[in-house]
C-alpha cells in the first residue's frame, strides 16, 4: 500500500505531508510507529515530509494501517502525488501576505478527487509560497505565490499569470491534468518540449516569462505567533518528537511550533538562528545507504565550522535530499571529500 524504498538498513516509507502539517495525535502516531516499526527516528525531507527507515518486512503494511487510521493517507491511489509545498509560516507572523494553508487543504482535497492525478510521476510538485519569497528557489511544476489578499502569480515551469486566489487551487490540479495530456515518458513540467507554453494554453491563459524572484531565509528563532526549531541534521529522536505537539514540518528540515514552547533545547533542538547546526544537512550515508561512500552524518558533526551557511553532506555523487537554492556542496569520494568541487 506504500512504495516502499528497500535501503541497506531496511524499508524506507516516506509520509507526504500537504504543507508539511502535522497535529499533534498524528506525529505521535508517527513517532510510535519509527520506534515499533523501525529505527526510531523520524527523517525530516527537503519538500517538508517525513521518512521512517529500518523497516521490517511486515512494516509496511501495518504503517499503511496506522496512517490510514491517522487521517494521513485519504487517498491510498494518490499517496505518492501528494507533493505539496508551502510557506511554513503562513497565518502566523506579519510576513504573510496570504495564508496559504487553506489553499494547500483545497488542493489537497481536488487532487485527490481527480482519479487521473494518481499518474502524475512521483517528483510533480506544487508549491504556495505566501508573498515572503521562502520558497522562490524551489523548482516546483506549479507554483502560487501571493501578490496580495487577491491575487498571486501563477507560475508553470518558467511562465507566469496574474489570477484570483479563489480559482487557484482548480487551477493547479487543471495544470497538472494538461501536464498528463502533453507528457510522454517525462516526469516534469521542465523536461517537456514547451511544456509551460502548452500548458497555459490549455487553460486558456496567456503568460509570460518568469523574472527572477527575491528569495527570503527563514532561520531559527521567534516568528510572530511561531517558533522556527533547527533538527540536527533533520533527524528527530524519540525523545525529541515526544516534546512536540502540533508541528509544520519545512523545506528546510526544520520546525515550526508555538512560540512559547517550552523544554525543546533540553532535547537537542535548536531555538535560535545562531547554532552551528543551522543550515546544515546531509543525506543517509552509510551505513544505511548502499550507494553512500562515507558515513556523512558522522563526518558533518565533526565539521560544523561552515556556520552561516548553508551545507549540506552527500554521501555519493546523486546527492540525495540536496536544499534548494544555493549552498556548500560537500560530496563524498573514494578518499575523501570534494567541497564545492575542491578537494577537502
Amino acid at each position: 500500500m506504500l512504495a516502499v524504498h528497500q535501503a541497506a538498513d531496511g524499508g524506507l516509507a516516506r509520509v507526504r505531508l500537504p504543507g508539511g502539517c502535522l497535529t499533534a495525535q498524528q506525529l505521535a502516531v508517527l513517532r510510535l510507529a519509527a520506534a515499533e516499526l523501525g529505527d526510531g527516528r523520524l527523517e525530516l525531507t527537503s519538500r517538508a515530509n517525513v521518512q521512517l527507515r529500518g523497516l521490517d518486512a511486515d512494516g509496511p503494511r501495518e504503517l499503511s494501517d496506522r496512517l490510514y487510521a491517522a487521517g494521513l493517507l485519504p487517498s491510498i491511489a494518490h499517496e505518492r502525488v501528494r507533493n505539496i509545498m508551502a510557506s511554513p509560516l503562513s497565518g502566523l507572523d506579519r510576513e504573510t501576505r496570504y495564508d496559504v494553508m487553506p489553499v494547500v487543504a483545497a488542493l489537497d482535497e481536488a487532487l485527490c478527487d481527480r482519479r487521473a492525478l494518481a499518474e502524475l510521476p512521483g517528483r510533480f510538485l506544487f508549491a504556495l509560497d505566501d508573498g515572503r519569497g521562502d520558497l522562490a528557489d524551489v523548482r516546483a511544476d506549479v507554483a502560487v505565490r501571493a501578490l496580495d489578499e487577491r491575487t498571486a502569480l501563477l507560475s508553470i515551469g518558467d511562465r507566469g499569470v496574474r489570477v484570483e486566489w479563489a480559482a487557484v487551487p482548480e487551477l493547479m490540479v487543471a495544470a497538472a491534468e494538461s501536464f498528463l495530456q502533453v507528457r510522454e515518458r517525462e516526469w516534469r513540467i521542465a523536461e517537456v518540449a514547451g511544456g509551460a507554453e502548452r500548458i497555459l494554453e490549455r487553460l486558456g491563459l496567456q503568460g509570460s516569462e518568469l523574472a527572477a524572484l527575491e528569495s527570503t531565509r527563514v532561520v531559527a528563532g521567534v516568528h510572530g505567533a511561531a517558533l522556527v526549531v533547527t533538527v540536527p541534521l533533520g533527524s528527530l529522536t524519540q525523545e525529541q518528537a515526544a516534546a512536540l505537539g502540533a508541528v509544520r514540518v519545512t523545506p528546510w528540515r526544520s520546525l515550526v511550533v508555538p512560540a512559547g514552547t517550552r523544554g525543546l533545547e533540553e532535547v537537542g533542538l535548536v531555538t535560535t538562528p545562531d547554532s552551528p547546526w543551522e543550515g546544515v544537512t546531509a543525506c543517509a550515508g552509510r551505513p544505511g545507504c548502499a550507494k553512500a561512500l562515507a558515513d556523512v552524518r558522522t563526518d558533518a558533526a565533526k565539521h560544523l565550522d561552515l556556520r552561516g551557511r548553508r551545507v549540506h553532506w552527500s554521501g555519493c555523487e546523486r546527492r540525495c535530499g540536496k536544499p534548494p537554492g544555493e549552498f556548500v556542496d560537500v560530496v563524498a569520494v573514494g578518499d575523501g571529500y570534494l567541497v564545492d568541487g575542491e578537494r577537502l
